[in-house]
């Protein structure tokens, strides 16, 4: 599955720019990874918040996608926690709750340091499938 998951991956422009990596996809859940860059920053030098957002989203879809086939987001919030200062994100979002064509999932942003990991947000959608 985390092969598949990777071409999929691969095929998103913005998640190329972006430098994300899927390291996880297992059935009800996935795992985004991102090396912090200094133009990933905003003027305080931490990581901007559309890239949070960006990695929260699409890994709720990743995990979603792992029980429903193709899907998109519907809907989805997030809560910044505190700023993302560090060496990378790690993203790990997990299915809630899943029915034949709609998935809740949660998702949770760390910050890697080297003291460890650090919660940086907390996001949760709605994620429908598509038929194509």
């Amino acid at each position: 599955m985390l092969d598949y998951a990777k071409k999929i991956l691969n095929e998103q422009p913005f998640s190329m720019l972006l430098g994300a990596e899927i390291t996880s996809f297992e059935e009800g859940s996935a795992e985004l990874t991102l090396v912090i860059r200094d133009d990933l920053k905003q003027n305080y030098g931490f990581v901007h918040g559309g890239v949070l957002s960006y990695l929260a989203d699409n890994c709720i879809t990743f995990a979603a996608a792992s029980v429903l086939g193709q899907c998109v987001t519907s809907e989805y919030k997030i809560n910044y926690v505190r700023p993302a200062i560090g060496n990378s994100l790690i993203a790990k979002a997990r299915v809630l709750s899943a029915g034949k064509r709609q998935a809740t999932c949660d998702c949770k942003v760390y910050v890697l340091t080297e003291k460890g990991e650090k919660l940086v947000a907390v996001a949760l959608g709605t994620i429908n499938k598509v038929e194509v």
